[in-house]
Protein backbone atom coordinates (compact mmCIF):
# COMPACT_ATOMS: atom_id res chain seq x y z
CA UNK A 1 0.00 0.00 0.00
CA UNK A 2 0.89 3.55 -0.65
CA UNK A 3 2.32 6.01 1.70
CA UNK A 4 -0.38 8.23 1.01
CA UNK A 5 -3.02 5.79 0.99
CA UNK A 6 -4.83 6.24 -2.11
CA UNK A 7 -5.81 2.47 -2.86
CA UNK A 8 -7.00 1.19 0.42
CA UNK A 9 -7.24 -2.80 1.35
CA UNK A 10 -10.35 -3.81 2.59
CA UNK A 11 -9.73 -7.06 4.65
CA UNK A 12 -11.89 -9.92 5.20
CA UNK A 13 -12.97 -9.52 9.27
CA UNK A 14 -13.53 -12.19 11.58
CA UNK A 15 -17.40 -11.92 11.46
CA UNK A 16 -18.28 -14.36 14.12
CA UNK A 17 -16.23 -15.28 16.85
CA UNK A 18 -12.91 -16.51 16.05
CA UNK A 19 -14.00 -18.33 12.74
CA UNK A 20 -11.01 -18.34 10.36
CA UNK A 21 -12.75 -17.77 6.92
CA UNK A 22 -16.09 -17.03 5.15
CA UNK A 23 -17.48 -17.45 1.73
CA UNK A 24 -18.47 -14.31 -0.55
CA UNK A 25 -22.61 -14.66 -1.57
CA UNK A 26 -22.80 -11.63 -3.25
CA UNK A 27 -21.36 -8.82 -4.54
CA UNK A 28 -23.16 -5.81 -4.51
CA UNK A 29 -20.49 -3.98 -6.29
CA UNK A 30 -18.03 -3.92 -8.73
CA UNK A 31 -15.20 -1.84 -9.76
CA UNK A 32 -15.31 1.57 -11.29
CA UNK A 33 -18.55 1.84 -8.48
CA UNK A 34 -18.80 4.25 -5.86
CA UNK A 35 -18.80 3.77 -2.45
CA UNK A 36 -19.38 5.48 1.03
CA UNK A 37 -18.32 4.74 4.32
CA UNK A 38 -20.70 2.27 5.76
CA UNK A 39 -22.58 1.18 2.80
CA UNK A 40 -22.69 -2.46 1.98
CA UNK A 41 -20.59 -4.26 -0.20
CA UNK A 42 -20.69 -7.97 -0.27
CA UNK A 43 -22.81 -10.40 1.48
CA UNK A 44 -20.53 -13.63 3.24
CA UNK A 45 -21.42 -16.60 4.97
CA UNK A 46 -19.78 -17.94 7.95
CA UNK A 47 -20.33 -21.58 9.11
CA UNK A 48 -22.28 -19.87 12.19
CA UNK A 49 -24.56 -16.75 10.02
CA UNK A 50 -24.70 -14.75 6.57
CA UNK A 51 -23.85 -11.02 7.61
CA UNK A 52 -23.66 -8.01 5.09
CA UNK A 53 -20.30 -6.42 5.24
CA UNK A 54 -19.92 -2.64 4.87
CA UNK A 55 -16.76 -0.70 3.87
CA UNK A 56 -15.21 1.39 5.77
CA UNK A 57 -14.18 4.44 3.28
CA UNK A 58 -15.31 6.28 0.59
CA UNK A 59 -13.96 6.18 -3.07
CA UNK A 60 -14.44 4.47 -6.24
CA UNK A 61 -14.16 0.50 -6.18
CA UNK A 62 -10.84 -0.48 -8.00
CA UNK A 63 -10.92 -4.24 -7.76
CA UNK A 64 -12.73 -7.08 -5.96
CA UNK A 65 -9.89 -10.11 -5.39
CA UNK A 66 -12.71 -12.59 -5.21
CA UNK A 67 -15.40 -14.09 -7.10
CA UNK A 68 -18.59 -14.80 -5.56
CA UNK A 69 -18.91 -18.32 -4.25
CA UNK A 70 -14.99 -18.01 -3.36
CA UNK A 71 -13.77 -18.92 0.59
CA UNK A 72 -12.16 -15.89 1.80
CA UNK A 73 -9.22 -16.42 5.09
CA UNK A 74 -10.06 -13.89 7.56
CA UNK A 75 -7.06 -11.28 7.15
CA UNK A 76 -6.79 -11.33 3.56
CA UNK A 77 -7.60 -8.59 0.95
CA UNK A 78 -10.67 -9.04 -0.74
CA UNK A 79 -11.77 -5.38 -1.90
CA UNK A 80 -9.62 -2.55 -2.80
CA UNK A 81 -11.12 1.09 -2.87
CA UNK A 82 -9.46 3.96 -4.36
CA UNK A 83 -9.91 7.01 -2.35
CA UNK A 84 -8.83 9.51 -4.37
CA UNK A 85 -10.47 8.63 -7.79
CA UNK A 86 -9.21 11.70 -10.70
CA UNK A 87 -6.37 11.79 -8.55
CA UNK A 88 -3.90 11.68 -11.73
CA UNK A 89 -2.41 8.51 -12.71
CA UNK A 90 -2.16 5.45 -10.15
CA UNK A 91 2.21 5.62 -9.76
CA UNK A 92 2.45 9.25 -9.45
CA UNK A 93 6.00 10.37 -9.65
CA UNK A 94 7.48 13.66 -9.81
CA UNK A 95 7.94 15.23 -12.61
CA UNK A 96 12.00 14.75 -14.10
CA UNK A 97 14.02 17.32 -13.53
CA UNK A 98 15.56 19.07 -16.86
Amino acid sequence: MTTTQRFREFKMPDVGEGLTEAEILKWYVKPGDSVTDGQTVCEVETAKAAVELPIPFNGVVRELHYEEGATVDVGAVFITVDTEPGAGPETAAPAPAE
